[in-house]
């Protein structure tokens, strides 16, 4: 597959081969969603927690006598049959994350990469530098028509094109090592530069 390379400015640079193993695959929404999936799960904070009868603030002391009311037997007021008495079996701090196979998570972002190149959202851009102006990146991507990009560059990212594109709404940027299936999937256009091209294709191949 070619794709043409473009500047920030607009203009042609020339022109790239994407590997169809990478780039040209047929996109499976099942593997996407295995790999979306595992990833937003090992995000997940898992911090929610309520309290157990042992841990709710009311007094042990049995609430009335065994024998002779009339009523059920029952013993301290914490006990979960009871308004504001603790919860049985009730959430606890724990991991959501639950494993995937390293390979099938490497086909997760071929498959991520080729579904951008099959719908004509991927740009290959020449170079993402900057002076680190955040108008004068905004003017650019304003120009190229891009609203909600995720920019992929190679192993590091220009220091400049980083502090300018922080506080541009909707533009993120990362590291080739930090591409994910779910940022890229959330995207509305793919942007890689040649060094991240050369990045991806070296870590996926």
């Amino acid at each position: 597959m070619k794709l043409d390379v473009i500047k920030l400015d607009g203009g042609k640079a020339g022109s790239v081969d994407l590997g169809d193993e990478i780039f040209g695959l047929e996109p499976r929404a099942d593997i996407l969603h295995r790999v979306v999936r595992w990833q937003r799960n090992k995000a997940q904070a898992g911090t929610h927690k309520v309290k157990t009868r042992s841990e709710v603030s009311y007094s042990t002391k049995k609430i009335y006598r065994q024998k002779g009311t009339g009523g059920a037997r029952h013993g301290d007021r914490g006990a979960p049959i009871f308004r504001k008495g603790g919860i049985y079996k009730g959430p606890t701090p724990r991991s959501h994350a639950h494993d995937l196979p390293k390979k099938f998570r490497k086909l997760g972002l071929r498959h991520a990469l080729s579904s951008k190149a099959a719908t004509g959202n991927l740009v290959i851009l020449d170079a993402a530098t900057s002076d680190g102006k955040t108008g004068a990146l905004a003017k650019q991507v304003r120009d190229l028509g891009w609203k909600r990009a995720l920019i992929i560059d190679g192993a590091a990212v220009d220091a400049g094109f980083l502090r300018a594109a922080a506080n541009l709404n909707g533009i993120d940027v990362l590291p080739s090592m930090g591409a994910n299936v779910y940022d890229i999937l959330k995207s509305d256009t793919l942007v890689i530069t040649k060094a991240g091209v050369e990045a991806l294709e070296a870590r996926l191949k």
